[in-house]
């Protein structure tokens, strides 16, 4: 199933490639907490907006994100989608959705929702980002908070 959601994702963006505004790739780093217990985050993403007209934006991002806890050798990788609203010429305010794998060891992967603001600076963008983990088993949700830089193309 995660291959051809993949295959489905890679080639809408290659058929459409008129409507693209930017590509996008950052690195990110926070923290992650659930019931009492919080652990350092790292990850990588690479993604790709597309315009819908001046105000509005939709895109589709893949990510790969480590719990730095030592002992966790997971990690989670990351298939979102984003939408929301250009605000100025240098801001983009979204709520992102999407599937984990499993990143944890008592845990299966996991859909995700959250919000986040990016700002650009040039070529450069910075961004913070809320996340909500609803984990599928009986393991307790996770909420994480990241921010970003990255350069868009």
């Amino acid at each position: 199933m995660r291959l051809v959601l993949i295959s489905l994702a890679a080639s809408l963006v290659a058929a459409t490639p008129a409507l693209a505004n930017e590509a996008r790739v950052e690195a990110r780093g926070g923290v992650a907490w659930s019931n009492g217990d919080s652990e350092a985050i790292a990850g990588v993403a690479a993604g790709y907006d597309y315009d819908l007209g001046s105000t509005a934006f939709v895109g589709a991002e893949i990510s790969a994100d480590k719990i730095l806890d030592g002992a966790a050798n997971r990690v989670g990788v990351g298939f979102s989608g984003r939408v929301g609203a250009k605000i100025a010429e240098v801001g983009k305010l979204y709520a992102v959705g999407g599937y984990t794998t499993k990143f944890c060891e008592l845990c299966d992967g996991t859909w995700t929702a959250g919000a986040g603001y990016q700002h650009s600076f040039g070529k450069l963008y910075g961004k913070v980002e809320y996340r909500h983990f609803f984990v599928k088993d009986s393991t307790i949700d996770v909420d994480a908070v990241a921010v970003g830089l990255g350069v868009k193309f």
